[in-house]
């Protein structure tokens, strides 16, 4: 096995080709000292023939694992996060029950109003629209309307 001569020149021009190679002048140094560890792990079972070249491929091989676990980071950071955006249990329960009073309250209409509102809004069908096909005038319309929509929140009241 072939000791290392660690001087400053050489620590130095070591730091210059990583910094060089990995265009990261920050981290250059940490990433030096981690590849030295590596070498002395990996010299207790294997001969190296140039540990210079070792520091600094392994150095950038460490850069390159750095970035690639920060990049996974970040993508796991801006993944939007799965939500169920199904109601509650509780919600779905208190929505029947309402719907349950609406439909009772739909009963208490007027045929004549009830079905003027729900072909308003279940057809989609426009004040004009109705009044034609039911040979009444526009104002009868609204009238009925009025009259459903006024009717309906009163009985739904406090559900």
């Amino acid at each position: 096995m072939t000791d290392i001569p660690v001087g400053r020149e050489l620590w130095s021009d070591l730091l210059r080709q990583i910094v060089r190679r990995t265009r990261n002048r920050h981290d250059a140094e940490d990433l030096l000292h981690s590849a030295y560890l590596r070498l002395e792990r990996y010299r207790a079972q294997n001969t190296v023939n140039d540990p210079a070249a070792f520091l600094v491929r392994t150095a950038f091989n460490i850069s390159i694992d750095n970035y690639r676990h920060a990049r996974i980071q970040q993508d796991r950071t801006d993944a939007p996060d799965v939500e169920d955006n199904a109601p509650l249990q509780d919600e779905v329960i208190a929505a029947r029950a309402r719907l349950a009073r609406v439909k009772a309250g739909l009963d208490e209409l007027t045929p004549r109003t009830r079905e003027v509102f729900l072909m308003h809004r279940l057809d989609n069908l426009k004040y004009h629209e109705i009044a034609d096909r039911l040979g009444i005038s526009q104002s009868a319309v609204e009238k009925h309307i009025a009259k459903a929509v006024l009717f309906l929140t009163e009985w739904t009241e406090g559900w």
